[in-house]
């Protein structure tokens, strides 16, 4: 499967469509205002505003369809769920269009007003999703027919994997699992399906098998005498981008939003894996580049002072960089002002204190009023981290934490930020029992994301600032 292929069609198809449903509707405006059409077609073809037209709004309605999160999952598209987010998401787009280009017309009468939303809202929609029904039809049926499918991997060995596996085999219209094998949960060497799928290893090398496999789809199928190791499965993809599905009987061992799939399919259900709506997710994104470019600009002066002031406090570089661990478990490399000496750490990682003797009078200073952290817009505006999210840790660390706290794993499914509920409730954390206790907060910022909760955060980061009450 192309995804980048079939993201392409569907944006072509947008294009098109917007560009088409705003000619026909040009076409109208100027036979109801001016009876142009009637009188000279050729008229309404030389309109630069027509022109205009379709070089810009076309453009418009692709960045709302990316903020509604369209061309995510672009191979698991519902026709039913598309209809109603393109009704919905037409409704927003032609109010926009009617009341910034529009009102300004010559009044004929309101009711022309209204019948000019009217067939604008029409065109559009009927267009768009005609042309989207199209597609996502095709792929369902490739889908169905078994052309494209998932690489997925089942988790469990005897009846009630052999069970669900064979009832997958046998739908008439295909879910889109193509298996590439099993996993065991149990010891033993004996395996009911062996007879029927390759034995990949145990569910401690789930993760690897996932990655090495480019698994898209998990389904959890283990007996009742190993559902223990349930939290065990989950916490090794809590930090990966896999659909993960259970069998209905596992339903009460599991936590967080579940949800049934499609009535033709195998019993499934589906772990929602979905910690924002789509549209939040993209509009977070769209924050985080414009103030941390801002950001950068504002602080410039900032900036010239406070590299300045690490310059003459000490000897060593003015920016210290480290890799830390981001989104899915990749290492990413996070900048800050240096507030220690230089080389104050070797050997060993080690975690700053309160009293610690590695900081410069300077560094004290940055870490109270985080002063420290803004060269982080940077990795914030190149997309490695949030202007909000669990602060982003060092491996070393993180293998000692999940040993202790394995839903560790949770924070990796959100890119770290520059600020989080954690640090601003519990500030840095000075060894791996406060990293632990601070986790809490991490944890509870997940299950209540929204931007709301965003904007919350960063207006306490701000009063800590203005207050100097870093920790």
């Amino acid at each position: 499967m192309n995804k980048n292929l079939q993201v392409a069609k569907y944006i072509v198809a947008d294009l098109f469509t917007a560009a088409l449903a705003w000619t026909i509707f040009f076409s109208y405006r100027k036979w109801v205002v001016d009876h142009e059409v009637l009188n000279n077609l050729q008229y309404v073809f030389l309109d630069r505003k027509l022109y205009l037209g379709i070089a810009v709004i076309p453009f418009f309605w692709l960045i709302l369809y990316i903020i509604i999160g369209t061309y995510r999952k672009i191979y698991r598209k519902s026709r039913l769920k598309e209809l109603g987010q393109t009704l919905s998401i037409t409704f927003i787009g032609v109010t926009f269009i009617f009341f910034s280009l529009l009102l300004d017309d010559i009044v004929i009468s309101y009711r022309s007003y209204y019948k000019a939303f009217l067939i604008l809202f029409l065109l559009h929609f009927v267009l768009t999703y005609s042309f989207r029904l199209f597609i996502t039809s095709r792929t369902i049926h490739k889908i169905h027919r078994r052309i494209i499918g998932f690489p997925s991997l089942i988790v469990g060995s005897n009846s009630n994997a052999v069970k669900i596996y064979k009832e997958i085999e046998a739908e008439i219209l295909s879910s889109g699992n193509k298996f590439v094998g099993f996993i065991s949960a149990a010891d033993n060497d004996d395996f009911q399906m062996s007879e029927y799928l390759p034995h990949l290893g145990h569910i401690k090398d789930l993760k690897k098998l996932v990655q090495e496999h480019n698994i898209e789809e998990v389904i959890i199928a283990i007996e009742r005498s190993e559902q223990n190791s349930v939290e065990r499965i989950i916490s090794q993809l809590e930090d990966t981008e896999v659909v993960i599905k259970v069998i209905p009987n596992l339903q009460d061992f599991l936590t967080g939003a579940v949800k049934t799939e499609g009535i033709w399919h195998a019993p499934l259900i589906k772990v929602s894996p979905d910690l924002m709506p789509a549209w939040q997710m993209s509009l977070k994104r769209i924050i985080d580049i414009v103030v941390s470019a801002f950001g950068m600009i504002l602080l410039s002066p900032v900036y010239i002072f406070v590299a300045i002031g690490v310059k003459l406090s000490s000897k060593g570089p003015v920016i210290y960089k480290q890799e830390r661990v981001g989104i899915h478990g990749k290492p990413f490399l996070m900048y800050k002002f240096r507030s220690m000496y230089s080389d104050a750490e070797q050997g060993t990682p080690q975690l700053s204190s309160e009293n610690d003797s590695r900081i410069t009078p300077f560094g004290l200073f940055l870490r109270k009023v985080r002063l420290d952290e803004i060269p982080q817009f940077y990795s914030v505006f190149k997309g490695d981290m949030s202007l909000v999210g669990p602060r982003p840790e060092r491996q070393f660390f993180i293998d000692q934490i999940v040993k202790r706290a394995p839903h560790y794993r949770l924070l990796h499914k959100i890119k770290p930020g520059i600020t989080s509920w954690g640090q601003v409730k519990y500030g840095y954390a000075s060894d791996v029992d406060e990293m632990i206790e601070r986790l809490k907060y991490d944890i509870l910022y997940i299950e209540n994301m929204s931007l709301t909760m965003d904007l919350k955060i960063l207006i306490y980061t701000i009063m800590i600032v203005i207050q100097g009450r870093g920790k």
